[in-house]
This record gives C-alpha cells, sequence and structure tokens, in this order.
C-alpha cells in the first residue's frame, strides 16, 4: 500500500525523536501536545511583514522553529499566486494538500522527484515556485563543498518561472556563511529581499532590517532559526 504524505511525515517524525531523545521521546511527545494546546488556544495568531499579515501555523511538529513563520507566508503566497507550481524541498506535504511538483535531492516520499534542482529540466514552466529553509544546504550540506552552487540553483529557478509567475525562498541566517555572505554582499540575485527574526521564547517572530539580523546565529539562543531571509521573485513579463 502507498503510503500518503501524512503518514510519511509522521512515521519520519517518530523515527527523529527515537532518534534524538531515545525512550524519553513519549514523554517529549506529551510536553509538545501541551505546548501546542496552549499555543493553539492562547497564542498569537498573526505575524507582519513588509505590512501584510499573516497567520502563523501553529502545528504539533513546529512549536519552535521557523516552519511557523514559512508555512504561514507559503499560505498567503500560494493564495496570491495559483497555477503549475513547483516546490524544492519536501516541506509542505505535511501542511498543505494540493497538485504541485516536488523536488528533494535527498529525501524520499511519494510523488518526490529525487532531482539535483540545479540541473533539473522539467521541459516546462511554472506560475508558482516555492522552496523553504531548503537552499541553504545546496552546495554547503554537500561533498565536495562548491559555494557557487546556490547561486546556480537560484538562477535555474528563476529559468523556470513562467512570464508573471513568482518565486518564494526562505533560509535560515547563521546556518551557511556564504548565504549570510552573499545577502551582505548584495549577491543574493532576487528582486526583494525581507528579515524575519524570532524575538520570543514561545516562538513569536518580527520583521527586522538586515543590520539587525546579519550576526543571527543558528541554534543560539532558540532552536533552529533565530532569523530567515525573505525572498521573492517576479517572472520576467518580456
Amino acid at each position: 500500500m502507498t503510503k500518503t504524505p501524512f503518514l510519511f511525515k509522521l512515521r519520519y517524525t517518530l523515527r527523529e525523536l527515537y532518534r534524538h531523545h531515545g525512550f524519553k521521546f513519549p514523554f517529549v511527545v506529551l510536553h509538545r501536545a501541551l505546548v501546542y494546546a496552549g499555543r493553539k488556544n492562547f497564542g498569537a495568531r498573526t505575524f507582519e511583514l513588509a505590512g501584510a499579515k499573516h497567520n502563523y501555523e501553529i502545528h504539533p511538529f513546529i512549536l519552535d522553529n521557523e516552519r511557523a513563520v514559512e508555512i504561514g507566508l507559503a499560505r498567503s503566497f500560494l493564495r496570491d499566486h495559483s497555477g503549475d507550481t513547483l516546490e524544492v524541498g519536501n516541506v509542505l506535504a505535511t501542511y498543505l494538500s494540493f497538485p504541485h511538483d516536488v523536488v528533494d535531492k535527498y529525501e524520499q516520499g511519494p510523488g518526490v522527484l529525487n532531482e539535483d534542482i540545479v540541473t533539473y529540466a522539467p521541459g516546462k514552466k511554472y506560475d508558482a515556485i516555492v522552496t523553504l529553509s531548503t537552499l541553504e544546504h545546496v552546495g554547503w550540506d554537500e561533498q565536495p563543498k562548491d559555494p557557487a552552487k546556490l547561486a546556480a540553483a537560484i538562477k535555474q529557478l528563476k529559468s523556470l518561472l513562467k512570464p508573471g509567475g513568482a518565486m518564494l525562498v526562505t533560509m535560515p541566517l547563521g546556518y551557511n556563511p556564504n548565504v549570510d555572505q552573499m545577502i551582505g554582499e548584495h549577491r543574493l540575485d532576487l528582486s526583494e529581499l525581507r528579515f524575519l527574526r524570532r524575538c520570543s521564547a514561545s516562538n513569536q517572530w518580527c520583521e527586522a532590517t538586515w543590520e539587525e539580523v546579519k550576526d543571527a546565529k543558528f541554534n543560539d539562543p532558540y532552536s533552529c532559526a533565530s532569523a530567515i531571509v525573505v525572498g521573492y521573485q517576479q517572472g520576467d513579463r518580456s
């Protein structure tokens, strides 16, 4: 029987919990359930970016990391940009169910194309492209390391946009120093860059400037990202 994306993700999550916490993992699950109930009933519902409000994604899997805002941003983006959609990195299946192409070089999953995005050639273009906390791994968590590969990946994704199409890119800061350097040197080739920083232990996020987040560290002072870059790109209409 083919596994549904949700069951596949659930099994993966439980396996990771056991790997990290051993036989304590049921107590970790209980703690997460209590935190989830508190956030769901009493936590903040929205955050702001570029003058627009977006909903936090309140989900048991993402109580203490950047996915809470990334999924909210993706929901808003996909409401505004419908049509043929590509996702790079297998993330959205846990939270959204809609027909779209998914490319992830390493992660196994139902319908996931295990291809390198730099050489991905589908023979078509897309109305919308979404990639959430994935491109920072390109050329960095690979052997041999290739700092130039991130720029090549972004260039390839831009080439896959239809005229008038749009792309949403998020990446954590402080994880891959090449990402931070490219932003600081204005070499991250996206038409608009915005920044969010985590501003509370309860996983609330606030819009920030580059100066406020340029020295952000990964896994410090919070788990996972303390700040993210949010990039947008419009397809060439010519």
